[in-house]
């Protein structure tokens, strides 16, 4: 029997990418969308404003929103909640629901960086997990929950990680280069985008530095304990739809050549497995002297793999590259129902 899910915040462009990928899904069912206020009650179809270039899924269309309430009856079957709510919410409803006993599996920023809450990519630190019957201790609460990164970090992180595990981090630099989608709908505004580049997304860069260490480093003695390597990032918007693109810098504490790197990213496939349905291989590396590019690479792995190109040596650092990821799927909603298809089959 499939696992019953929801959504929270199904109506926004995340929510929207939510419904996208659980349509269909071998091992969830979407029974509940939950949305404001102000879309309670109606159908989804009505509620909101439908961004993607594909229709709303037939099985949706007529599904009437529920609000955002842990204690609504639309939810007493429901074992694990997708959350796409901004921060301010998700801090205070979040906890509900895990308080009444569902998985939340978070894209928000608002709890990725708690003690006790597992921030988790599961190529990463699956290990991370086991914080999940800690919180429940200490919250006094039989659900739990689990969140993802921010979509830049998992691009970056993504690659880093095979890199780190053969030969050592001693220095990152990031130089992001985010598409618009990253801000919501709404979030920049025609005019300050086109012919343009902002060399400034709020709080990102602390996000991006931040996070990384957290993924990268060490679950021992019920505790995260930070990657010890450093990491700067500077963050920029750019006109771009879907798909952030990143120039990453590395100091690698071994000295190794491109081709290695190049090598041990082609071969870093670590949850293949368990034959996840959204699982695609993490790393793509192109060949090319002008790839990845946005336009042509974010829909790699239908949108669940990070393209890697101009591995090149560097005279500062010892290696730089080119990653791109497909920031609505891999960096946001994928990245949860990953998490939540790698939890059951790991620990259900």
């Amino acid at each position: 029997m499939n696992i019953k899910v929801g959504i929270l915040g199904a109506t926004g462009n995340v929510g929207q990418r939510f419904i996208q990928m659980l349509e269909n899904h071998p091992i969830f069912d979407l029974e509940v969308l939950a949305a404001s206020q102000r879309s309670a009650g109606k159908k989804y179809a009505d509620a909101c404003y439908w961004y993607q270039s594909e229709p709303i899924p037939e099985e949706v269309v007529n599904k009437i929103v529920v609000p955002t309430d842990a204690n609504h009856k639309a939810f007493e079957d429901v074992d694990i909640v997708f959350s796409a709510l901004p921060s301010d919410l998700a801090k205070k409803l979040e906890p509900e629901f895990a308080k009444a006993g569902k998985l939340v599996f978070s894209n928000a920023s608002a709890m990725r960086m708690e003690n006790d809450v597992p921030l988790i990519i599961p190529e990463v630190n699956p290990e991370h997990f086991e914080m999940i019957e800690i919180q429940r201790e200490n919250r006094n609460w039989d659900g739990a929950i689990i969140t993802n990164p921010n979509c830049s970090t998992i691009g970056a992180v993504i690659t880093l990680k095979p890199i780190m595990d053969k030969f050592g981090l001693d220095l990152v630099n990031i130089t992001t280069m985010q598409a618009i989608s990253g801000a919501g709908y709404n979030g920049v505004p025609s005019m300050a985008i086109l012919d343009n580049i902002i060399p400034y997304i709020g709080n990102e860069e602390e996000k991006m530095q931040s996070e990384s260490l957290k993924l990268l480093g060490k679950f021992e003695n019920n505790k995260f304990i930070n990657a010890d390597f450093k990491i700067g990032v500077s963050c920029n918007r750019v006109p771009v739809i879907d798909g952030h693109t990143e120039s990453i810098f590395v100091k690698t504490k071994e000295e190794v050549e491109p081709e290695k790197i190049k090598e041990v990213m082609n071969k870093f496939d670590p949850l293949k497995e368990y034959n996840l349905p959204t699982y695609a291989k993490p790393i793509i590396v192109r060949d090319e002297i002008d790839r990845p590019q946005p336009r042509l690479d974010r829909d790699a792995g239908k949108g669940m793999s990070i393209s890697v190109g101009r591995i090149r040596k560097d005279p500062i650092f010892t290696v730089k590259y080119t990653a791109l990821e497909h920031n609505t799927i891999r960096g946001a909603a994928g990245a949860s129902v990953l998490n939540a298809e790698f939890y059951v089959k790991k620990y259900l």
